[in-house]
């Protein structure tokens, strides 16, 4: 895996014509607006969409014109569209991965392949959410679709998006997302593009877009409103290749072993140390020519190109190495390395929890320790998807260690490596009828200095399952 000033970029092949204004009619009328990138003098070629509520017109504008207008010089036809209900599309957008959304994903997959300029082969792509959709509409299965790749997304909404963790409200995390999706969705739509009607059409957004935080705090538990859009509940929906990427420093990474262990077919997957960003413009670095990578990935499934990339190792992952903890970091040390399948051979390490306070390779006598959580605790946490912002990253954690009980080994003689998920069994009682855990994995340095590595929390109401909430008994 080579950086983003190393990587040997393929010469642009053609011109690229910008479409700065499109509509996609629907079956039902609507029109959802477009922005279309396509290389001049080409004849047909594949088509690429990314499908986003977050307005191609301007707000996106600036980090769309850094990622397709480069793909459509070397052959494809790049759509950034927006959903219905946000942008400069027609309608109402009423939640997150509606069925409304995803049908509607479907149809302009079907428009883009009917077109003179498009072979007839489709990819999806995005971020965030247009990461989320492209696994959700791949589930279901259009026919020009070709391949995917999905990047900062979740195989399960209620598992690890933004809203619960472990059975636990993400306060933070879910509020400031609704709250910025009130705000974009209550701008209106370029009066230059809609026309006459955009003030009409501006107040009837402001009336009926609601509030999504009502159905995200209604729906505590994982019921149907959080199985829909969940890919996990049946991976063998999707069969078409799938590129899975992400980053350490965000929230959505465990989706990718995941998605390598339940996908049926063509399935790879990458993971730095980025944050909620793209591979080639993140912190921390090393950044990587993603562009590059992408299009090795879009000439083997859309243009039957055999670039080698099929032939190379299921994971790819920069296993991170200890750096001082900081409020953000620019680069993080490490090395890529690569793993041939997922699952891996299983080569686990067990530790006990001694009473002494020891994390020990035996089990001890046993002992009974008390705890009673401290209001302070999680100040120093940090965000759970970093974006890249100063504050993101967690700090130095000899406060937090000294506010929770501790477990540690003694000095290590040799470098330890994890990769795979870190599981943690505990058995506990309580004083009340509701309380939650939170573990954190830390890597202590000499001086002292206590980094966090990984960590999970869990709601205890939910030891039978988050379908359902059972209090402790005192």
């Amino acid at each position: 895996m080579t950086s983003s000033s190393a990587a040997t970029t393929p010469r642009a092949l053609f011109r690229v014509r910008t479409v700065p204004h499109a509509w996609i009619p629907l079956p039902d009328g609507t029109r959802l607006a477009a922005r279309i990138w396509r290389p001049e003098d080409s004849g047909p070629v594949p088509a690429i969409l990314d499908f986003l509520p977050y307005r191609q017109g301007d707000l996106m504008a600036t980090r769309d014109a850094a990622i397709y207008p480069y793909l459509a010089g070397r052959g494809y036809a790049c759509a950034r569209v927006d959903l219905r209900g946000t942008g400069n599309s027609d309608g109402i957008i009423t939640d997150e991965y509606t069925d409304t959304e995803l049908q509607d994903g479907c149809d302009v997959i079907a428009w883009l392949a009917s077109q003179e300029w498009c072979d007839g082969n489709v990819g999806m792509t995005g971020i965030s959410w247009g990461g989320f959709n492209s696994l959700q509409v791949a589930a279901r299965r259009p026919a020009a679709l070709r391949a995917i790749i999905t990047l900062c997304a979740s195989d399960d909404r209620y598992a690890d998006d933004v809203h619960y963790r472990g059975g636990c409200v993400l306060g933070v995390d879910m509020l400031q997302w609704a709250v910025s999706m009130l705000t974009w969705n209550a701008l209106p739509a370029d009066p230059v593009v809609t026309g006459p009607g955009w003030r009409e059409q501006w107040i009837e957004r402001l009336e009926q877009t609601p509030a999504f935080i009502e159905p995200w705090l209604s729906h505590q538990l994982r019921d149907d409103y959080w199985r829909h859009g969940s890919v996990c509940e049946n991976y063998a929906a999707i069969e078409v290749p799938v590129y899975a990427v992400g980053g350490w420093s965000d929230g959505y990474t465990d989706a990718i072993p995941r998605l390598l262990a339940g996908l049926p077919g063509p399935r790879k997957g990458l993971i730095g140390p980025w944050s909620h960003a793209f591979p080639n413009d993140s912190v921390p670095g090393p950044e990587i020519g993603f562009l590059e990578e992408s299009l090795r990935w879009w000439d083997h499934w859309l243009k039957g190109v055999d670039t080698g990339i099929m032939d190379e190792p299921m994971l790819r992952v920069w296993m991170q190495e200890y750096t001082p903890p900081a409020p953000c970091h620019p680069d993080w040390p490490g090395r890529w390395v690569a793993e041939p399948g997922w699952p891996p051979e299983d080569r686990a390490r067990r530790l006990y929890l001694d009473g002494d306070g020891r994390l020990a390779d035996r089990p001890g006598d046993g002992a009974v320790l008390t705890h009673r959580g401290d209001d302070t605790a999680g100040l120093d946490a940090g965000s759970l998807t970093a974006d890249g912002g100063f504050g993101d990253w967690p700090g130095d954690q000899r406060a937090e260690d000294g506010r929770s009980l501790t477990f540690s080994t003694g000095p290590l003689g040799e470098a330890v490596e994890i990769l795979g998920q870190v599981r943690v069994s505990l058995e506990v009682t309580s004083d009340q009828p509701g309380a939650s855990v939170v573990v954190r994995l830390c890597d202590v340095a000499p001086d002292g200095e206590s980094l966090l590595v990984t960590r999970d929390l869990f709601n205890l109401t939910h030891r039978a399952g988050h379908d359902r909430a059972e209090p402790l008994v005192p």
